[in-house]
């Protein structure tokens, strides 16, 4: 009896808590309005913003209620993971209301855009060329407060130090300061700084004010929503490119390092795993493809590695922002993206991908591995990394944590590409499409337009949404969920 009360109390929580992130969250709603002044002509569209607003208001307001009467309690990962997962399902779906109630797009689509907004993803199925640009703002704020996460949001605003649980279950670790709230503050400083600088760079070399805000919003979060048909090469402009650059690295770069860069331990910043993992995959994938896979089609040096740069660090933060088509590329260089896509950027960033992290402690336990045999046997070491913590002790019990991810990272990314190939898509294409999708980056070959079949798009929806709150967080949630509902069944049935 005591164990159901305590049930009970906990999803009356649960629910208090997802009320005040919908209630945050609302007032994102209002933000596209911003562009009203500008664009007067646009200003039949409020009423579908405002609805939406309200709606996820009220909601929220109701949902907040069941925490009257009820003290703050501290969040484990396992109910954290509840209430992450509820709220950004919700958020999703009403954040799809503009677009159907506007009519922009049907229900699939509608619900595709708003994951892939959320999700920093940036694979789309409008035309940027007719869709009233009061969407076009919408997707990328979207992807803006997506990359820095609700949970991060709603610590910094809201709710205090009990939420860690809710912080840890959106694939966030990073304490930059002993108090999570200031830690969460600190994050939307920095993040919103480089929203704000990127801003100004964009519009200092010749890019319209209004695209320089989304570009620097989707840059930022690693998301790629574009405002033109042809990406960032629409421009052809080697400063815009590099300032696209330097937000993509910046967004796929964990907080914390962040942190100890603005800080000025730069010594400390350039010996952070991650840090240096990032940059030898961009040292060796970019003169591969560059001067390699990409020789046949491009004849001046100079222009194969101006793409092959861009490219590269495009599919490797995972931000899907392109400046060529994909169309005439070989197998080993597509080969080489669907790696880099896969790998993604590091732990605590607005990337997405297995992540850098993982990666680096499976390449070092496997050095440790090897060095091992040839030392004495009694002898004890202990293995490390280098974190913008310092030192980072690892044991076996974290490197099969890490292995067992990666292996159903990979399980769900060749189940997804089974699913295209089944569809008639190529291998390759599949292999490309899906990679880009579980890894929340952008980057298509074509699959992905207004005319692609609702099963490819709910694939892709239950990819980018998987790519982005990470799978032991669903599962540790969808677990929880299940066997609080089998003991209050079984209580009943004995009854």
């Amino acid at each position: 009896m005591l164990y159901q009360q305590l049930i009970r109390t906990n999803y009356r929580i649960f629910i208090g808590y997802i009320g005040t992130i919908l209630i945050s969250v609302s007032l994102i709603f209002l933000l596209p309005l911003l562009i009203l002044p500008a664009f007067p002509e646009e200003i039949e569209y409020i009423k579908y913003f405002l609805i939406s607003f309200v709606c996820l208001a009220v909601t929220g307001f109701i949902m907040r209620l069941s925490l009257k009467g009820i003290d703050d309690k501290s969040l484990n990962l396992q109910q954290g993971g509840v209430i992450v997962v509820l709220s950004w399902i919700i958020v999703i779906l009403f954040s799809s209301l503009p677009f159907l109630l506007g009519r922009q797009l049907n229900f699939t689509q509608s619900v595709f855009e708003s994951v892939s907004g959320w999700t920093t993803t940036g694979l789309s199925v409008v035309d940027v060329e007719k869709i009233p640009r009061i969407y076009i703002i919408w997707r990328s704020i979207m992807q803006f407060f997506g990359g820095a996460g609700l949970a991060v949001l709603m610590l910094s605003t809201i709710i205090g130090p009990h939420g860690l649980g809710l912080y840890s279950a959106e694939g966030r670790s990073e304490k930059l300061l002993p108090n999570i709230v200031k830690s969460t503050k600190i994050i939307i400083s920095i993040y919103s700084g480089y929203a704000f600088v990127g801003i100004f760079l964009y519009i200092l070399f010749g890019m319209p004010w209004f695209d320089a805000i989304n570009h620097s919003f989707a840059a930022l979060s690693t998301g790629g929503f574009s405002t033109k048909v042809n990406s960032i090469g629409e421009y052809n402009n080697i400063y815009i490119e590099l300032i696209t650059i330097l937000l993509m690295v910046l967004g796929a770069t964990n907080f914390g390092a962040h942190f100890v860069l603005l800080t000025g331990k730069f010594k400390k910043f350039f010996k952070i795993g991650e840090v240096r993992l990032m940059f030898y995959l961009a040292v060796i994938s970019v003169p591969v493809i560059s001067f390699i896979a990409l020789s046949e089609i491009y004849d001046s040096i100079g222009e194969r590695l101006r793409i092959g740069v861009f490219q590269a660090i495009s599919a490797l933060t995972t931000t899907g922002f392109s400046t060529v088509s994909y169309v005439n590329w070989n197998g080993m260089a597509m080969f080489i993206m669907i790696i880099l896509m896969l790998i993604g950027g590091s732990v605590g960033s607005t990337a997405g991908g297995i992540k850098l992290y993982r990666i680096y402690v499976l390449f070092r336990s496997l050095i440790w591995n090897i060095k091992k045999y040839f030392l004495p046997r009694n002898i004890v070491r202990e293995n490390y990394i280098y974190t913008y913590e310092g030192i980072s002790y690892i044991n076996q019990s974290k490197i099969v944590e890490l292995a067992n991810f990666i292996i159903i990272y990979l399980a769900v990314y060749f189940l997804g590409v089974s699913v295209f190939l089944m569809n008639g898509f190529s291998l390759q294409d599949s292999m490309f499409e899906f990679a880009s999708s579980l890894g929340t980056v952008g980057l298509s070959v074509g699959i992905t337009n207004s005319g692609t079949s609702n099963v490819i798009l709910w694939t892709e929806i239950f990819g980018m949404f998987l790519g982005r709150l990470e799978f032991f967080v669903i599962f540790f949630a969808v677990i929880k969920v299940l066997k609080d509902l089998k003991f209050i069944f079984s209580r009943k049935l004995v009854k």
